[in-house]
């Protein structure tokens, strides 16, 4: 079994602080922690365009990124598995708004994007599109596929990524982006009032004003798919990205009681995500190992 838990890697100047609280709120997980040899990645963002967790996700695919692609593009073909071969660009439904690092980005999945409503943005959409050369074909809710007229080179960041950064770091500059800009500020304007947002906006939800485009590698690219009992448990992603560690605590004693306890008698591969790094373990520890654990706190504390 494998556990991937992102946002278990604190930074080390509150880690130390943390690890007591660990040891006490989810001991299954500290034992584990002591069972295993750490193997560490650095994922720089700079590097990687994507997070922690969709690094490792694509590692675990054994994603092959092309000579000039980031490792994100591989997003496009993990998340849509199609039946081409043709590179696989998605455009996820999203809101934006403006922050003091010049606008922020909320991704679908805090959004709560109803079918109804998707469709109906599209349809609204339908003449700006088709203006535009570049077709969009709806594959879920909030994710649409991007069909480019000719071959298309350009380097995007993951939704998830920009999320937690600055939309300003991240907005295609590239040239050869200028279609899909144009296509997305006329967008922004056709949705601005469209019913849809009107009534999100009377439900109190925050209204699907823009998208953002990712992806673009091959199905072929994936080497393998991703282990049949993977499981991901994002109850700590939030209180880290916020660096609320009182939220983060009692997260952390919920998992211990949903997930860890129940697993006590397991030996899991466990993988943790911190802001640009994982750390992976193998927990099935021979009996030496057993009878004298690694203190964890040392490589869980430091970088």
């Amino acid at each position: 079994m494998h556990i991937v838990i992102p946002g278990a890697l604190p930074e080390p100047e509150v880690a130390a602080e943390l690890a007591p609280h660990l040891a006490q709120r989810a001991p299954t997980l500290a034992r584990w922690l002591g069972l295993g040899t750490p193997r560490h990645a650095a994922c720089p963002a700079s590097e990687t365009w994507c997070t922690p967790l969709e690094h490792w996700l694509l590692h675990a695919s054994g994603f092959t990124p092309a000579q000039d692609e980031h490792i994100s593009a591989g997003l496009g073909p993990l998340r849509l598995p199609a039946p081409d071969d043709e590179p696989v660009w998605l455009a996820e439904l999203i809101h934006m708004a403006p922050s003091r690092d010049g606008a922020a980005l909320l991704p679908a999945d805090t959004l709560s994007i109803e079918p109804g409503q998707s469709a109906a943005l599209l349809e609204a959409a339908r003449d700006l599109i088709d203006d535009s050369g570049i077709g969009l074909t709806p594959e879920t809710p909030d994710t649409w596929r991007v069909h480019w007229p000719g071959p298309m080179r350009l380097a995007c960041a993951s939704p998830a990524l920009v999320a937690v950064s600055a939309v300003n770091d991240w907005w295609p500059q590239d040239p050869a982006a200028r279609p899909w800009r144009r296509l997305v500020n006329g967008l922004q304007m056709a949705w601005h009032d469209h019913p849809v947002n009107l009534q999100r906006q009377r439900d109190g939800l925050a209204p699907i004003n823009s998208l953002w485009l990712y992806g673009g590698a091959r199905r072929s690219q994936l080497g393998r798919p991703l282990p049949d009992d993977l499981r991901i448990e994002t109850a700590l992603q939030a209180p880290a990205v916020a660096q609320d560690w009182g939220g983060w605590i009692e997260a952390l004693a919920g998992l211990e009681q949903r997930c860890f306890a129940p697993l006590a008698g397991a030996a899991p591969t466990l993988v943790l995500t911190g802001r640009e790094r994982t750390v992976e373990l193998d927990t099935r520890a021979g009996w030496l190992r057993r009878l004298r654990p690694l203190d964890w706190r040392r490589w869980w504390c430091s970088r």
